[in-house]
């Protein structure tokens, strides 16, 4: 349904990453940088998904879904900023927005193949921020009108989020990662 028409979840429609020759473990720390932030976000959709799964059995107690959510980043700034899936959406934009802004077009200037790969990361954020639209949507629905519908809503939204972000921080990571570091851009 969500995920049907999102072809960037087959990896063999994404670019090729390009072989860096003589890579040195100074040029990879750039990439693991990323993908130290990129796991922030990995750490988040865990959690929720576990809880998600115990709400869904009828095993998690409001107590214990706070309990269990009160050291995420995104739950700390929830507390201070108002909205959970808004501070969510604000942090991945954000990121997006720096990459868009600044890593990938140091990328893309690097030559075709790093084009066609900032391209396609440009486009998966597309996807990505609609997603997090589509979630945040579905968790007003089901706060103004709790049921088991909207849950599965909401669910089904997180779930496919959740596939599609891991996906595209994998290929990120791994497409310009060490890229970062070879051509001195972080």
């Amino acid at each position: 349904m969500l995920l049907k028409d999102i072809q960037f979840l087959d990896d063999s429609t994404r670019p090729a990453i390009p072989d860096l020759p003589g890579l040195t473990e100074a040029q990879k720390a750039p990439g693991e940088h990323l993908r130290m932030i990129h796991d922030h976000l990995r750490d988040n959709m865990v959690t929720l998904g576990r809880l998600i799964a115990r709400a869904a059995e009828g095993k998690a107690s409001a107590q214990e879904v706070e309990a269990e959510t009160a050291d995420l980043v995104m739950v700390s700034n929830y507390r201070r900023f108002g909205t959970l899936c808004g501070q969510y959406c604000q942090f991945v934009h954000g990121h997006h927005s720096i990459e868009d802004r600044a890593l990938f077009p140091s990328i893309a200037a690097q030559g075709p193949a790093f084009k066609a790969i900032a391209d396609r990361l440009t486009a998966e954020h597309v996807v990505v921020h609609e997603l997090l639209e589509r979630l945040i949507d579905a968790l007003i629905r089901l706060a103004d009108a709790p049921g088991s519908g909207h849950f599965e809503d909401a669910v089904s939204v997180f779930r496919a989020l959740e596939k599609v972000l891991l996906s595209h921080l994998g290929y990120e990571e791994e497409a310009i990662g060490d890229a970062l570091g070879y051509f001195d851009i972080m």
